[in-house]
């Protein structure tokens, strides 16, 4: 790829994430996380979360089949490609997994009880599932139905461009998913991904802030007014993590 061909492609890109991070605060992505901000892990586990291990993680609320899902959507979701590390490389399934573990997740401070009514986006999720309900159920009935379509092969199992088109069909409500809509289960995992990739590293996603230095975000530096309206222009110094690490 020439030079001018491959910034056309990092600008498609960082424009992508700009457009969707228009509906998730950035700031907030990356400094309050629901669920994670009232246990936040202490400094030495702190800083061993902020860096890519060679040590794999083990899920603690997936089991493995569930496992092997989030990994294959995290993937395509986010993939990885010659301007920088995707949703694997930064760490996002373990992120996804630490926070289903958290009160948030487990809908504490959701309202979750009826009546049920079918109404627009601008009212929220009108569902009774808690959040880490919304993604088991999702991913069983997407199992289903990818076992249906494909021949007995689970999502994990498709190939890329299966998982793909699969998740392009789910975003836009063509398939129907058993217990959770389609739609709502996308809009979760999707949103679940993106704070993974753009979190403060200490909630163990963003690992070495390739999300942040992707996008040209500075992390929690003190001072960088002066760029914030020089959108056309690339920040010059490494993002910094709420711990003080630089990226």
């Amino acid at each position: 790829m020439n030079p001018e061909d491959q910034e056309k492609t990092y600008e498609s890109r960082r424009s992508f994430f700009k457009k969707t991070l228009t509906l998730i605060p950035l700031t907030v992505v990356a400094t309050q996380m629901p669920g994670l901000v009232d246990a936040a892990p202490s400094e030495p586990v702190r800083a061993s979360r902020e860096s890519a291990s060679a040590t794999p993680y083990s899920p603690v609320f997936f089991n493995e089949i569930e496992w092997a899902f989030i990994n294959a959507a995290c993937a395509r979701l986010i993939p990885k490609d010659e301007l920088g590390a995707g949703a694997i490389e930064a760490g996002v399934p373990e992120f996804i997994d630490r926070h289903m573990q958290s009160s948030y997740a487990a809908g504490d401070i959701w309202f979750l009880q009826g009546p049920y009514y079918e109404a627009g986006p601008e009212f929220g999720y009108q569902g009774k599932l808690a959040p880490r309900d919304i993604l088991r159920v999702g991913m069983a009935g997407l199992d289903a139905w990818s076992k249906k379509t494909f021949s007995g092969k689970r999502f994990s199992e498709l190939s890329s461009d299966q998982q793909d088109t699969t998740l392009k069909q789910l975003e836009a409500g063509e398939i129907k998913t058993e217990g959770v809509p389609g739609k709502v289960f996308f809009s979760h995992l999707l949103n679940e991904t993106l704070y993974g990739f753009f979190s403060d590293p200490q909630y163990s996603g963003n690992k070495d802030m390739v999300g942040w230095k992707l996008v040209g975000y500075p992390g929690v530096r003190a001072d960088f007014m002066d760029w914030v309206e020089q959108t056309s222009k690339p920040y010059p110094l490494p993002p910094v993590s709420m711990s003080g690490r630089r990226g």
